[in-house]
């Protein structure tokens, strides 16, 4: 993908700005339409089942996804065909954690050297610069301490942190989380949540975290996106989002069993 100056050259303050795009792969449609703006700053959390084009929506943003119709702005810049390599230096992405083989002949410093990589080119060694960023995104998801540990002897949780790591060894301005709490146990996933939130305050960034999982969804969202079939059913703030009555149509669940798996949501109202 390609980034080109909007035309308007007013981005209205909005880090993403997408208007009506839609995205298919092969025959199924993965995005139908869907309108989304974002402030400088803000931190969105996008929730919804499994297939309701949630990743396909950080793809758009991260320059990947090709469009069918409409129109996506990150940071200033439209998307159109081509090389969107200069704007994704700008937007970092954390997936969901993979298993990772012991085997693997990499230290924790050296897998978030990778995330410097964008930046570098493929020609360019790292410099002093470079590993001083390295050290201060460590420093930021606590991993200082295990830097020279292989990758593959680490726990999930703390593979996620530097994941997290390697992600902000960009420089990023957008933090693209895709369920990144997800196949962690409960106490890995609170740990990463509260990590993101405060990296997410702490660097200024702008943030989009989707999940299909309500218990991983940080409380401390401004905003939450609800999302199924590919379409924007709600948006708002999250005590308006987040009842049983938009739960029991998002999931296709009976009210009462919206609140028997989530009683902490029912004090929200409906």
């Amino acid at each position: 993908m390609k980034y080109c100056p909007m035309q308007t050259g007013n981005t209205g303050g909005y880090s993403i700005d997408i208007e009506n795009a839609v995205v298919s792969y092969r025959e199924d449609i993965a995005l139908r339409g869907v309108s989304l703006k974002v402030n400088r700053g803000e931190f969105v959390g996008v929730i919804g089942p499994n297939g309701a084009g949630k990743t396909t929506l950080l793809t758009i943003v991260n320059g990947m996804g090709k469009l069918l119709h409409g129109r996506v702005g990150v940071l200033g810049y439209n998307l159109a065909s081509g090389n969107g390599r200069s704007l994704r230096k700008r937007v970092g992405y954390v997936a969901q954690a993979q298993n990772i083989d012991p085997r693997m002949p990499m230290n924790v410093s050296e897998v978030a050297m990778i995330g410097r990589y964008g930046r570098l080119g493929l020609f360019r060694g790292a410099g002093r610069h470079d590993w001083a960023i390295i050290e201060k995104s460590l420093a930021l998801v606590g991993m200082t301490h295990l830097a020279n540990r292989p990758i593959g002897h680490l726990s999930g949780g703390e593979q996620q942190r530097v994941a997290i790591a390697r992600c902000l060894a960009q420089e990023p301005e957008i933090f693209l989380l895709d369920e990144p709490t997800a196949s962690l146990d409960w106490k890995a996933k609170a740990d990463i949540l509260e990590l993101v939130k405060r990296i997410h305050d702490e660097e200024g960034l702008t943030t989009l975290f989707v999940t299909h999982d309500l218990d991983a969804l940080p409380h401390t969202c401004d905003r939450v996106v609800l999302m199924k079939d590919g379409l924007i059913f709600g948006d708002g703030a999250p005590d308006k989002m987040v009842t049983v009555a938009n739960l029991s149509r998002l999931y296709d669940l009976p009210p009462d069993v919206v609140e028997e798996r989530h009683p902490h949501i029912h004090a929200r109202g409906h």
